[in-house]
């Protein structure tokens, strides 16, 4: 795998919600690297170790949550090395016990598919059905690694771009959580 800056020259064989995803970051200025890896695609932990010591990042989870009623909608970002407990999210969201939604939720509202959720998929939530939960530790970072929107390819961008800029230009207003990952 090899690190590339901004977004391939050739897109061609690509999926448009690749696509858009570097349409819109170029749109926004925003300086990232990219690796591509079609035939390792990027949809468990195990393999996105390997992809982002490539990209030199901490590795994050991005979780596609909602609550039982499936009425609220939540994409977490967090560090992969730390244990999700849902109980300890939903008590500082104050909703009810959280779930992993559906895949059908996932392709209407973020136009992602299973293994490639991205804190990028809120592009596509026009109606911003789904809230960003931010983990503090994920701060702390002063790089982002993520997907394009599609696990075979994945993005190293300044956690501050993300925050300040990207973000802001979805109309998305993180909720920031700290978790231990204790019950």
């Amino acid at each position: 795998m090899e690190l590339y800056k901004g977004s391939p020259a050739d897109q061609s064989g690509r999926e448009e919600r690749e696509k858009r995803t570097y349409a819109f970051l170029d749109g926004l200025g925003i300086a990232y690297e990219r690796t591509d890896h079609p035939d390792m695609p990027a949809s468990g932990m195990d393999v996105c170790a390997i992809v982002d010591q490539i990209l030199e990042v901490r590795i994050c989870k991005n979780l596609f949550l909602c609550n039982r009623q499936e009425t609220d909608f939540y994409l977490l970002v967090m560090p992969g090395d730390k244990p999700f407990r849902t109980k300890e999210l939903s008590k500082q969201l104050n909703t009810s016990r959280l779930s992993f939604a559906k895949e059908e939720y996932m392709k209407a509202f973020l136009d992602l598919k299973p293994g490639s959720v991205s804190i990028l998929g809120l592009m596509n939530d026009k109606n911003h059905r789904v809230k960003a939960v931010i983990d503090e530790d994920v701060l702390k970072e002063g790089m982002f690694g993520c997907h394009p929107c599609v696990n075979t390819s994945s993005l190293r961008m300044k956690t501050s771009d993300l925050i300040h800029v990207i973000l802001p230009a979805m109309g998305v207003s993180p909720v920031y959580v700290k978790l231990n990952g204790e019950n």
